[in-house]
């Protein structure tokens, strides 16, 4: 009896479901997807990147574009005019570059509330299409231990380096292809003026200074300070370095085996920014992210990974950090505009001279 009746009881279920209410599953959101191009240099705690993504729920993808230069030109090539820029933030971009992606149109204005906190040195773009992260004094790295077996008084200048005595001890980077390199040239520029600074480099190519196309070169291969094995004991590098070979030392030292020369005129203070680029499709993300990079955890996480100081006033300093840092008590600066007016021919003249 029950086999007779059942195609009837099927139809029966059929028009009843038909008629009940449709209901759509709502499927879960999965975390989103923002892209941060930096320099090789950056850095930040794993924690921090977790608490970052888990906070805002989404993936942070991280693209090391080079050093700032090269960065800068990617960008140029890969978002100018694009639709579709190649990341949604960039980190690196320091003042000796700035107006050069300024006027290439790169950034969206933003103003994060911790701005108003930041000291107004650091402040350099008054559009707000970057913000400031950190900052660091480029200068002249020395191996302690080289000049005392070798019985040489430090140079005590710039001028003096061109002395017959400092013959072939300096390596340099090469300004057209890498940021401490072009601070350090802009320093030289700063101390002699736009009349002299050509001079002071003829001289130091006739002196045997050494040049190389990037600081990893310049710190690891050639300068003795680091491996103990390079050829030069002096290296452009930055005044918080010596702390990073006290902390990372291999036996547990009392002092770092490095020191700065931070005479007036010989060190440049490289500021480094943070901005959104141009047509990201994830403006409100990328806002957070810079927001977390002026955050006090990140500024304080700054010393320790990148061995730069925090533009965050209230940030705390580890005290090994300071311990072997030193900050100059004047840096060489130039006017920004003038900077921008003559920073590739700047760089021309000196490639023309130093490899001709």
């Amino acid at each position: 009896m029950f086999k007779k009746y059942l195609p009837l009881l099927t139809i029966f279920v059929l028009i009843l479901a038909a008629c009940q209410p449709l209901t759509t599953a709502t499927p879960e959101t999965g975390p989103q997807t923002l892209t941060v191009m930096t320099h090789d240099s950056f850095s930040v705690s794993e924690e921090l990147v977790k608490k970052f993504e888990t906070d805002n729920n989404t993936t942070l993808i991280f693209i090391q574009g080079g050093d700032t230069g090269s960065a800068i030109n990617r960008l140029i090539l890969t978002s100018v005019g694009s639709p579709t820029p190649e990341a949604d933030v960039f980190y690196g971009l320091d003042n000796t570059f700035l107006s050069r992606a300024l006027d290439q149109d790169l950034f969206e204005a933003y103003q994060p509330a911790a701005l108003d906190a930041i000291p107004a040195e650091f402040k350099l773009d008054t559009t707000f299409k970057v913000v400031p992260i950190d900052y660091g004094d480029v200068c002249i790295n020395y191996d302690k231990a080289w000049f005392a077996e070798n019985n040489l008084e430090l140079p005590g200048s710039l001028q003096d380096l061109t002395n017959p005595e400092y013959n072939g001890l300096l390596v340099v980077e090469n300004p057209a292809t890498s940021s401490p390199g072009l601070a350090f040239m802009m320093a030289t520029i700063a101390e002699f003026g736009e009349s002299g600074w050509l001079a002071w480099w003829e001289s130091m190519k006739n002196n045997q200074v050494a040049i190389v196309s990037d600081w990893e070169t310049a710190y690891y291969t050639n300068f003795s300070g680091s491996s103990g094995k390079g050829p030069q004991p002096m290296v452009v590098s930055y005044a918080s370095s010596p702390a990073a070979e006290l902390i990372y030392a291999e036996t547990e030292l009392s002092e770092s085996p490095t020191a700065s020369l931070v005479s007036p005129g010989m060190c440049w203070r490289q500021v480094e920014f943070a901005g959104i680029l141009k047509n990201t499709p994830n403006r409100a993300l990328a806002e957070k992210f810079i927001e977390f990079m002026l955050s006090q955890d990140f500024q304080e996480d700054v010393p320790m990974q990148m061995f730069v100081f925090p533009v965050l006033p209230e940030a705390v300093l580890p005290e090994e950090f300071l311990l072997a840092s030193q900050i100059p008590e004047t840096v060489g600066s130039l006017d920004p505009a003038l900077i921008a007016a003559n920073r590739d021919g700047w760089v021309n003249e000196w490639t023309n001279l130093m490899f001709k």
